[in-house]
């Protein structure tokens, strides 16, 4: 493994190709946009895109888009349906309702593609899970749980939590046991839902900004029975904001990239006024960077980006619902090249190319 010192720049960039899906303006189901897909090969050797579809009062759903590919590149999508609507109770709130923001991530060792996505509920936002062996036929595993960890002297289930994205291959756990990794964001604030309650951080946690937490999955149980995968253990922080880039608040973007230097993480930092609830971050900005995780300790972060990798510069980019964002969610390998799928201003998706600027 090829060794970086923790203070060095990333040798990556991202790089603009375009805008890949704007928001169908027939469709009442797209009314206030598209952002912030996943992606996924099906069994047919073609790519898929899973927008999160917007429509008129914030209710979203989880849309399916072959991806047209021409000359190795992504260039548009052809709608195929919705394949995740809020239907069951966790996923609605008296005045709400929505599936958000999917991250896919294919794991061989279980046959599956693994769904991790926010159930905008009764109590805010929430994870969940689901799972398919074809991309079309999702089957919900439920909401995600966390192990009691006395240490924290909280119970994690208590807070909102966003950016779940899993690692594709088995990693090491702290135990020693040979486990299926998942990056998550808790958020600490309960004052917005409870007023009085402030935001309780877990006994430790001296930094209440929202940061990159991991948790992991026994491998030998999700093997037996895929619902452990909701059942989460071990949790603990990775990396809190940092960079001038990022010190509002930071997520996980798509799904780890095994990379000869380690797990390598895009991830986006915010800065600007961090909204609460149910609100927009309006006078946020958001931009993407990455940062290297250590494959033998996942937990462990060996280098990050100084500078971001794409900040909003095109009009797609800094107007929209949610102006000044860029918010990566996907990661695919297409004809030798690594393509980054974005959130364009909570409207729009678009494409970069992850490229290699030095040996």
């Amino acid at each position: 493994m090829t060794r970086l010192n923790t203070d060095s720049a990333l040798p990556y960039a991202l790089n603009r190709v375009g805008v890949l899906m704007n928001a169908d303006p027939t469709d009442p189901l797209e009314a206030e946009g598209v952002l912030n897909p996943a992606t996924a090969w099906g069994p047919d050797g073609e790519l898929y895109l899973f927008p999160r579809m917007v429509a008129a009062g914030n209710v979203s759903r989880i849309g399916r888009a072959r991806v047209v590919i021409e000359d190795g590149v992504p260039v548009g999508v052809e709608r195929q349906g919705v394949v995740l609507s809020p239907d069951e109770g966790f996923e609605r709130g008296a005045h709400n309702a929505g599936v958000e923001d999917p991250r896919i991530t294919f794991i061989p060792d279980l046959g599956v593609h693994v769904m991790t996505y926010v159930a905008y509920g009764p109590l805010g936002p929430r994870p969940a899970l689901a799972v398919s062996t074809d991309t079309i036929s999702w089957r919900r595993l439920g909401p995600l749980h966390f192990t009691y960890q006395p240490h924290l002297s909280t119970d994690l289930n208590f807070f909102p939590n966003k950016d779940l994205v899993f690692f594709p291959e088995i990693v090491p756990g702290p135990d020693g046991r040979a486990s299926f990794a998942m990056l998550h964001r808790p958020m600490w604030d309960l004052d917005w839902l409870r007023p009085g309650e402030g935001a309780p951080a877990p006994a430790g946690v001296a930094d209440g900004r929202p940061s990159i937490w991991i948790a992991y999955v026994d491998a030998e149980a999700a093997r037996r029975d895929l619902s452990a995968l909701t059942s989460l253990r071990h949790s603990a922080p990775v990396a809190a904001p940092t960079m001038p880039f990022e010190v509002a608040k930071i997520g996980a973007g798509p799904p780890p990239l095994r990379v000869p230097e380690g797990w390598l993480l895009i991830h986006h930092g915010v800065t600007g006024p961090v909204a609460r609830g149910f609100e927009l971050s309006h006078g946020a900005v958001y931009r993407a960077g990455g940062m290297l995780l250590d494959p033998d300790d996942p937990a462990r972060v060996l280098a990050r980006s100084q500078e971001p990798w794409l900040s909003p510069e095109t009009r797609e980019e800094t107007v929209g619902t949610l102006g000044n964002v860029v918010f990566p969610t996907a990661i695919e390998r297409i004809a030798g090249t690594v393509y980054v799928f974005y959130g364009m201003a909570d409207s729009a998706i678009g494409v970069a190319a992850l490229e290699r600027t030095a040996d």
